[in-house]
């Protein structure tokens, strides 16, 4: 995989550089609320630009229909990579229609532009191969160079991701290969003991990595809505809290496994519950209730881990060498119940294990708690693409850009 050095020392002055970036931030109308996935991608533009190249850069931002729709448009990420490079940044109201070619075709050596939204058009997301390179075509046409550094999307086999960089000669960028290397301290040569922390909401998001880190992992933390479903499959009741019940056979069979092999399976001993979800745009105070993991109440919810079981889990990541998060521990954007995330943020914090935090909510439990980012050893910036990547799965962006 030729990277980013490599290609600066052939060189780029001149060159119209596509970088395929991960600009899908959180969006309060036009008010972006983390800027993280910016800010990660911000030193590859910058090297480019202060190399002489014509940067493009492309990305998509939530899950428009294959149409324009303004609650996706890029322009604020736009204005504030601007911001973070300290230069004005011109932006493409389409993705490969007049504006684009317009934009593309009047940046002179050093300049930066942004198109738009490319999950615009219906090309970039199809799942017929012709489709999808007929998009990939029309945007190999606006550059002459190929660079990829947008993690958070190189699981998905899209036109901007896979079939682009076979079609114009194609580098990793920085942020990329930062990621790869990170993710392989966690599955090669790693030092022990190995923990990994998992949350969220569904512990179908997490099934594969969990049969992936069974065969790899010392120690595993379970906690968030996922909690649950093992909870009743060691025949607890759960109240109304989150369950998925289909799900109770798989997760026997894991604690079996691990069992078997020796691998520590950490549940929550006692939860914060209420008896219905809170306001998130209110976070006025719900007065929860702190009770044991076994007695859960019937009308009652599990909403965050109780204060027992924060402390067993920073007990249980205190002698770890490496840690891997993935998912917060209750619902964090409310007061009430942030305590869980932040015992486990703390946790990392205070360890001196190679901590890493893998992305999504977790990433974002981590701003919004008011961490300081450089005291873990990595934030990713792709949820989805780290867990695949542990799940030993092949990611089409990462294998589109081996040579």
């Amino acid at each position: 995989m030729k990277t980013i050095d490599e290609l600066l020392t052939e060189g780029v002055t001149g060159k119209r550089v596509f970088v395929r970036a991960d600009l899908n931030v959180p969006l309060e109308g036009d008010t972006i609320t983390d800027d993280g996935r910016i800010r990660a991608v911000q030193p590859t533009v910058a090297r480019l630009a202060d190399a002489g190249a014509r940067v493009i850069v492309a990305s998509h931002l939530g899950r428009p229909k294959g149409a324009p729709d303004p609650a996706f448009s890029l322009a604020p990420a736009a204005k504030r990579l601007g911001e973070l490079l300290g230069k004005d940044v011109a932006f493409a109201t389409d993705t490969v229609g007049d504006s684009a070619k317009s934009v593309v075709a009047s940046l002179t050596d050093g300049q930066v532009a942004v198109i738009e939204n490319l999950r615009f058009n219906p090309g970039e997301t199809a799942k017929d191969d012709a489709e999808r390179g007929a998009f990939a075509d029309q945007l190999a046409e606006l550059a002459d160079v190929y660079v990829g550094d947008g993690f958070g999307a190189v699981h998905r086999k899209h036109a901007s991701v896979f079939d682009l960089p076979a079609r114009l000669p194609h580098a990793a960028g920085g942020l990329i290969a930062t990621e790869v290397g990170v993710l392989k301290k966690l599955t090669d040569d790693v030092k022990r003991p190995y923990a990994v922390v998992l949350g969220g909401a569904k512990v179908s998001d997490k099934l594969g990595v969990i049969d992936h880190l069974l065969e790899k992992a010392d120690r595993i933390l379970i906690g968030g809505g996922m909690a649950f479903t093992f909870l009743k499959a060691q025949g607890h009741e759960v109240g109304s809290s989150l369950l998925q019940e289909d799900q109770i056979p798989a997760v026997q069979g894991y604690l079996k496994r691990a069992e078997e092999r020796g691998v520590e399976f950490v549940l929550p001993v006692d939860f914060l519950v209420a008896p219905e979800f809170p306001d998130l745009k209110a976070k006025a105070p719900t007065h929860p209730e702190t009770v044991r993991a076994d007695a859960m109440p019937e009308g009652k919810m599990g909403l965050d881990n109780g204060p027992e079981t924060c402390a067993l889990y920073a007990s249980k990541l205190a002698d770890a060498q490496t840690v891997f998060w993935n998912g917060p521990m209750g619902v964090f954007e409310h007061p009430d119940y942030a305590e869980g995330t932040r015992a486990v943020a703390q946790a990392l914090i205070d360890s001196s294990a190679f901590t890493v935090v893998g992305g999504g909510d977790s990433a974002a439990a981590v701003r919004i708690l008011g961490f300081d980012e450089n005291a873990f050893g990595h934030i990713s910036t792709g949820g989805g693409a780290s867990l695949e990547y542990l799940e030993g799965k092949t990611l089409p962006g990462l294998a589109a850009l081996e040579d």
